[in-house]
């Protein structure tokens, strides 16, 4: 029975069946067949290609990579398999109705299997729907690491294989797009290097690719194909982006920039290759983004951002703007590839928020699941309060959180405690929380436990029977295998106040305590930090009025560290009768207020509403028994002249005390 392919699970299953080549090829491939070289997780052989014409003989070294092409595999000579005179043309030219009609049906199919018996089912195909069962079958066996699910399904089909051996057989009479599409297919499906097939489809590749008529879709089909067989020294990937480079970006449509745009993502543009050409097409696509549909901006977007290319950013923009007329029409995984691409480029819109907001309720309980995050994940990322959205959310939580991975629970949970926002029906949503913790705990990676339990103290729910785990010598070392060369300050500082917030607003709890040496001294860091340092220009403002309202500098303290890790932005001391004190004064301190000057930062980006970070910070600090004064920007902006400033200080921080005189 003929294989087509090497299983990758067991690798010993792995077959080379390399004789009975008879085809025109044969002679040459017998003599030009290099010897093997290994090196760990990487094997190259190099095969010559007969002269053909003008065509000299030349290797092409192609690369079989361990970790990805986990089932590339041989393919037996056709005759084992298949009866004499059965090797007939399948590739007919068919009217567009007939593809029309069978393309339909293969992409309606949802397994291999179904794709294999719809192949049984046309004894007459087109190239182009040849090749593309090839793909199709990619798309339904890829798995997440990169192999298939199923190889035993394709290895032993007479169809399949008939459908090969009739691509090798009619290679020269198909169209270019046709010869490079089913290439890339047979990559896709990680068939061997070796086989007849691929060799075939290469050596025809190449024949196209000297007479240098190839499109620019084509060129970049090949390079792709190519990289995946021999990687990116390639002297054929050589050659096509050489003739691309030559192309006039100038006169590329939307559909050619996608193209280049996806192939270079793919690994041909990283380290800053081809620099120039992808600078060029940022132009040209600039002046097409307003004819782009959502397919366009996400793949756009998506090699952008996997390219990381810094110079994009005007880019960016205009296809954010242009996204704006497309949210309702975006597939989830073109949605999800666009908010991860803003989020890399530090980019919002205010109309795109709207149209999410707009889109986002409508589907929360349809949506796929990463999809819900990463909407979360970007309100979170721009401090956008949203309660339709979230509400929503939160909504489809308590019935869908079994389809969510416990990453995804912990996410979603974390956007609502950071812009510290409860929903309606907060009772239900939590006791959701906790069924998921009960029913999957031991699945929770590290980082999102952590996540999701000190999202819940900011939302002032305290799952104790989880928080006590997290403070166990087995839990910290999980952790720190996690976090690899150390745990990092935010993590630190996390643990800390999550145990803090239990010792606090939890007296009753009386589980294991958190290690000292896995406490920090301050929850105000350089980076991510647990509080938002105050605004320059905002605390002089203060500053300044405080010291005509005190009458000196020397009665109150700047950013002062307090033994609770929080720092204070001003701290005003005063004695038991209320008279201030001076701020190095240390005995006879009756009262200390703590002023927060909260300015735009520590509130949602959206609305004038606390942060949950610093919810959670004012409201320790009354436990602890200062008297929190909050000075917020949206307040102290209405404030035009330095007298009305001084007098609104007095009325924040003295509310029962009168001045006679200023």
């Amino acid at each position: 029975m003929m294989a087509l392919f090497m299983m990758a699970r067991p690798l010993a299953l792995r077959l080379h069946f390399l004789s009975h080549l008879n085809d025109q090829i044969l002679p040459s491939l017998k003599a030009c067949v290099g010897k093997r070289l290994s090196s760990p997780g990487l094997r190259t052989s190099t095969v010559c290609f007969p002269t053909c014409s003008s065509l000299s003989p030349r290797g092409v070294c192609t690369t079989e990579r361990d970790a990805m092409f986990l089932v590339a595999g041989s393919v037996r000579p056709y005759q084992e398999l298949l009866p004499s005179g059965s090797g007939l043309s399948l590739l007919h030219h068919l009217t567009s109705d007939e593809d029309h009609t069978f393309m339909k049906r293969l992409t309606s199919c949802t397994s291999s299997q179904q794709v294999l018996r719809l192949l049984r089912s046309y004894p007459l195909l087109s190239g182009a729907a040849a090749a593309s069962i090839l793909h199709r079958l990619a798309d339904l066996e890829h798995d997440s690491a990169c192999g298939l699910w199923k190889p035993e399904t394709l290895l032993s089909d007479a169809g399949l294989n008939k459908l090969c051996q009739t691509l090798e057989h009619d290679s020269a009479r198909l169209q270019d797009e046709v010869v490079v599409r089913a290439l890339l297919g047979c990559t896709r499906l990680y068939l061997d290097p070796q086989s007849r097939l691929v060799l075939r489809l290469v050596f025809e590749s190449q024949k196209r690719l000297n007479l240098e008529r190839l499109s620019v879709e084509v060129l970049c089909g090949l390079s792709r194909a190519l990289f995946a067989l021999e990687g990116p020294n390639s002297g054929m990937i050589k050659q096509a982006m050489s003739q691309l480079q030559n192309k006039d970006t100038a006169q590329w449509n939307t559909a050619e920039l996608v193209a280049v745009y996806s192939m270079l993502a793919t690994g041909l543009g990283e380290d800053g290759c081809y620099l120039e050409l992808l600078n060029e097409m940022n132009a040209q696509a600039l002046q097409l983004v307003q004819q782009m549909g959502p397919g366009a901006i996400s793949e756009i977007l998506g090699a952008l951002f996997k390219l990381r290319h810094k110079e994009a950013l005007p880019l960016v923009i205009a296809l954010c703007k242009q996204a704006v007329h497309h949210v309702q029409n975006f597939a989830d995984p073109e949605l999800i590839v666009v908010l991860s691409a803003l989020m890399h480029y530090g980019h919002s819109d205010h109309f795109l928020v709207e149209a999410l907001e707009r889109h986002v309720p409508k589907v929360a309980f349809t949506a796929h699941a990463e999809t819900v995050t990463k909407v979360m994940q970007f309100f979170r990322r721009w401090r956008i309060l949203s309660p339709p959205v979230f509400n929503t959310v939160a909504e489809s939580f308590v019935y869908r959180a079994e389809e969510y991975s416990t990453w995804q629970v912990s996410q979603q949970i974390a956007a609502l405690g950071v812009l510290g926002y409860l929903p309606p029906d907060a009772g239900r949503l939590f006791r959701k929380v906790e069924s998921v913790l009960h029913a999957r705990f031991s699945q929770f990676q590290p980082r999102a436990l952590l996540d999701l339990l000190y999202a819940c103290t900011l939302l002032q729910r305290y799952p104790l029977n989880f928080v006590s785990k997290v403070f166990s010598p087995y839990f910290m070392q999980q952790l720190q295998g996690e976090e690899g060369s150390g745990i990092d300050h935010r993590v630190l500082a996390q643990l800390t106040q999550l145990y803090m917030t239990v010792k606090l607003e939890c007296p009753f709890y009386d589980g294991p305590r958190l290690s000292p040496k896995f406490q920090v001294k301050s929850f105000l860091a350089s980076g991510q930090s647990l509080e938002t340092p105050v605004e320059p220009h905002f605390y002089n403002a203060v500053k300044s009025a405080l010291v005509d309202l005190l009458g000196a500098r020397s009665y109150f303290a700047s950013r002062v560290l307090t033994p609770y890790c929080y720092t204070l932005d001003i701290e005003i001391k005063l004695d038991e009768e209320g008279y201030v004190l001076p701020a190095s004064h240390t005995n006879e301190v009756h009262k200390r207020i703590a002023l927060c000057i909260d300015g735009s930062k520590r509130f949602a980006a959206n609305a004038e509403k606390l942060l949950g970070k610093e919810a959670i910070k004012q409201r320790h600090l009354r436990i602890l028994g200062y008297e929190v004064v909050q000075i917020s920007y949206y307040e102290f902006e209405k404030l035009k002249a330095k007298k009305e400033v001084v007098e609104y200080l007095h009325k924040k921080i003295f509310p029962h005390s009168y001045r006679l005189g200023w």
